[in-house]
């Protein structure tokens, strides 16, 4: 079966350049040119993955981002988020709120079609079953769960991939390259600060004290690692 991508854009021909690439690519794709159709197709089926333009009509896309996330439905539905050129605030901001990547108007549809084939490798690859056990931690990579004190974590799906590297290498400590290769892969450019905003949401979710975290620690000028 065909894996389903939304596309959300308001620019009607952005939309439909990005659908010819996908189909090309045997993707199944349906597109929302607003933010209330977005929902409204997310609420009538399910999506592998969701690029969603930031800037739309009645609905912002950042809120389409939070209800996503808030879904317990669509834990393992991708996100790339799609913004202007030199809105750094407005990435970071939906990395934090649940995106997987974001990539910068204009963009070249085969860079984008990199970074949807990275997010759904991801979401493959984290299904193997097991369950890690560290401290508090529950890892349940059968079904792609996470609890923390006996309560249910919702992450996205680079969250839960960055959490696995993590926890299934306990006390090794990795900087930003490597984790960027290996939760991201090596074939498309991020950001290594990507990893920082990243790292940040996981503690705010998991961490009694996100400022002096008990188990994903920093070892300044060098990088992070999970403390078992």
């Amino acid at each position: 079966m065909n894996e389903k991508i939304l596309i959300v854009e308001d620019e009607k021909e952005i939309a439909d350049l990005i659908a010819y690439t996908l189909k090309k690519e045997n993707f199944d794709v349906t597109i929302a040119l607003d933010g209330e159709t977005a929902l409204q197709k997310l609420s009538e089926e399910s999506f592998d993955l969701v690029i969603l333009d930031l800037m739309l009509p009645k609905i912002q896309g950042l809120e389409i981002c939070k209800i996503i996330r808030n879904n317990p439905k669509m834990q393992k539905t991708g996100i790339i988020i799609v913004t202007a050129k030199g809105e750094e605030y407005d990435r970071i901001t939906g990395l934090e709120t649940g995106a997987d990547d974001y990539i910068t108007k204009p963009f070249s549809p085969r860079e984008l079609l990199a970074r949807i084939k990275a997010i759904l490798r991801r979401t493959k690859n984290a299904t193997t079953s097991e369950t890690i056990h560290i401290g508090d931690i529950f890892i349940d990579k059968e079904t792609y769960t996470v609890t923390v004190r006996g309560q249910p974590v919702k992450l996205s799906a680079t969250e839960f991939k960055l959490l696995l590297y993590l926890a299934e290498r306990p006390n090794k400590i990795f900087n930003r390259d490597h984790l960027v290769d290996a939760v991201w892969g090596q074939e498309i450019y991020i950001d290594p600060r990507t990893v920082d905003v990243h790292i940040r949401r996981l503690r705010l979710k998991i961490e009694k004290d996100p400022d002096n975290p008990q188990y994903i620690k920093t070892l300044r000028g060098i990088g992070y690692y999970i403390e078992a």
